[in-house]
């Protein structure tokens, strides 16, 4: 049977204007394929599906509509099956699939979407952001996050996962939202609303492996995943078949197109592997371009070897990333707030240096040895933007994975802390915020997942032995502490109090002023051409300082020590120069702040404050002219 049919993509269920709605999968290990609609009343007749070439089963049904549910039968089972790409599962994964009208009444025709340059990121998870833990809730946050300075959201993964609540991680239902979150119309009402306050949005995407629960594509077709390579969480997408291939790129296309969001970020990318020619992660850019049209978008990675070729352009034999996580900063900072050197954190030192070279060159390892990995890692990349690394304090992994879930600020020193905060939002590259870090939040964030239970018990044993990497954690006193990933508890923690950013006004101002100043002096704004040098003033101190010209220079000092004289203070970057001096902007003492006032740092000799962070900018000094001498 042959259908006059045009579709936006190659699969899924698709509303076509006047002949009903047009379904069509890949089920390639099947010689038949079954439609069955499905009412109050209980299923109708199946219907059977026209076969394709290449394994593709389709059929146009006129009596389906907006809602209508349906799932699908294969070959000569029984079994009822919700589609792979089903645009919504009311019901959850084990639920049948719901046909859904993709328009909605959009206002943000004139966005025009992000580069990566200037932005401030702010992770959240939309199941704990709020206390209803929806789209809808969220959305009445949105003019407080616009108001802090924040320029993009970063939404964890909301694809459909089994069970109450979850991390996203754990998707299967990739083109899905999760129910647990609100419906499509939901999703698309948070973002345009975000756009109109100037917020751009990027969605998280795991596409290096499949839920363990619930993922029913590979009773379609086996061939979705790898026989070749095992990740951590099973199988790997098999990237080198060509219709596996499709549904990926084509979920990457239809969260740009059909939600307007502006970009993605790639999870775990080390995972995703294909020996094609076109390396699927620069396919993947390609498609993440072209999607948003004449909208900017952006793509940025997750990637813990390092590999700075994803950041090249394609005539570079790169894969055209826009950014890249930068977990060395975040290492180093924690290494010096906390002082515990153990599992990922035993290859740095949380010294001045490594500040200064962090801020300078990215990634600190590119190519060097690595004590933990056991090999080189990481690789060179001087020649590449500043904003291409994305560096945080706190991120959902490390936040979790501190076993008690506390914030780090509830942890370490708080002048350093605020000193290292200050480093973050000044920075050359783009810092991100993880949800709450802006008013001192003092609620958890667990790993959280809710299986079946065995899948459970399994899930619950292997936290407890990604922990106990740490030797700290790894104790049977601290093991007692770890909560159970699927206990309604652990989950219900994480939920974030907003009265806490009244309650915690002097952290929310320090946040709030940093990012305002980022914003008002082009040397933070624009660093893609600007000079950066930094200087080790000693074992607990450094300045980085940059160099403007119209504008005049900046430096950021930093003390995470006592109290520093710098006398004698053999250091040509502390000098103004010639006709300047220095005039203090911002402190991290400021009384604002929680702190106790910052008296003169250099009169005459340099006498640098402990646990804070200070900023000064060249002025202009008037020079008296010598009298002239009468004759």
């Amino acid at each position: 049977m042959t259908y006059n049919i045009k579709r936006r993509y190659p699969i899924g269920a698709e509303i076509i204007s006047g002949q009903g709605v047009h379904f069509r999968i890949w089920a390639p290990d099947h010689s038949k394929v079954a439609l069955v609609l499905e009412n109050e009343e209980g299923h109708t007749k199946p219907h059977r599906m026209h076969k394709e070439k290449n394994g593709y089963f389709s059929i146009l049904i006129k009596q389906a509509a907006h809602g209508t549910l349906y799932r699908y039968i294969l070959g000569n089972s029984d079994t009822k099956l919700a589609d792979p790409a089903s645009r919504f599962q009311p019901q959850g994964p084990h639920g049948p699939s719901c046909v859904i009208d993709p328009y909605f009444p959009w206002t943000d025709k004139k966005w025009p979407g992000i580069a990566i340059e200037g932005q401030i990121i702010y992770e959240m998870h939309i199941g704990t952001f709020t206390m209803e833990g929806t789209f809808h809730a969220a959305m009445h946050q949105l003019e407080n996050l616009a108001q802090l300075g924040i320029t993009v959201l970063e939404i964890m993964p909301l694809n459909e996962f089994p069970g109450h609540f979850g991390w996203g991680y754990d998707g299967v239902n990739l083109f899905s939202p999760t129910h647990l979150y609100g419906t499509p119309e939901d999703v698309k009402s948070f973002i345009d609303k975000a756009h109109k306050l100037g917020l751009a949005v990027i969605l998280d995407v795991v596409y290096n492996h499949l839920g363990p629960e619930g993922n029913q594509m590979i009773h379609f077709a086996k061939d979705y995943l790898s026989d070749r390579y095992d990740t951590e969480w099973g199988r790997t997408i098999n990237f080198d078949l060509s219709s596996s291939r499709e549904f990926f790129t084509t979920n990457a296309r239809y969260w740009i197109e059909e939600y307007h969001f502006d970009g993605l970020r790639l999870d775990a990318t080390w995972w995703m592997l294909s020996s094609t020619p076109l390396h699927i992660l620069a396919e993947l850019s390609q498609v993440v371009k072209v999607a948003g049209k004449q909208k900017r978008t952006i793509l940025i990675g997750e990637n813990e070897k390092q590999d700075t070729n994803f950041l090249r352009p394609y005539d570079g034999n790169g894969y055209g990333l826009d950014a890249l996580w930068n977990d060395d900063f975040h290492h180093n900072a924690i290494v010096r707030l906390l002082g515990k050197r153990e599992a990922y954190y035993i290859d740095f030192l949380g010294s001045p240096q490594e500040f200064i070279s962090s801020i300078k060159y990215g990634f600190l390892y590119q190519g060097q040895y690595c004590n933990w990995y056991k090999k080189p890692r990481g690789t060179a990349h001087f020649n590449l933007p500043p904003s291409s690394m994305v560096i945080f304090l706190e991120n959902h992994d490390h936040v979790a994975n501190s076993g008690q879930g506390k914030r780090i600020h509830q942890v370490s020193d708080l002048g350093n802390y605020k000193a290292l905060t200050c480093l973050l939002l000044l920075s050359p590259n783009t810092p991100m915020l993880f949800q709450g870090q802006e008013f001192g939040s003092t609620h958890p964030f667990y790993y959280f997942a809710d299986h079946n239970e065995h899948l459970n018990k399994l899930v619950y044993k292997g936290r407890k032995e990604l922990l106990a990497k740490f030797p700290r954690l790894a104790t049977k006193e601290a093991e007692k502490l770890v909560p159970d990933p699927a206990n309604p508890w652990t989950f219900t923690q994480c939920k974030l109090d907003f009265k806490e950013r009244e309650k915690n006004v002097h952290i929310y101002k320090l946040h709030k002023d940093l990012i305002k100043l980022r914003k008002r002096e082009p040397h933070f704004a624009h660093t893609q051409s600007l000079k950066i040098d930094g200087a080790v003033l000693g074992d607990d101190s450094f300045l980085i300082r940059y160099f403007g010209k119209e504008n005049g220079d900046l430096m950021i000092l930093i003390n995470f020590g006592p109290d520093y004289d710098f006398n004698p203070a053999p250091e040509p970057l502390l000098v103004a120069g010639q006709g300047l001096d220095w005039e203090g902007i911002w402190s991290s003492e400021s009384p604002e702040y929680g702190g106790e006032g910052t008296p003169p740092i250099n009169d005459p000799f340099w006498k640098i404050p402990g646990h804070s962070a200070l900023v000064l900018k060249t002025k202009k000094v008037n020079i008296p002219k010598k009298a002239k001498k009468k004759s």
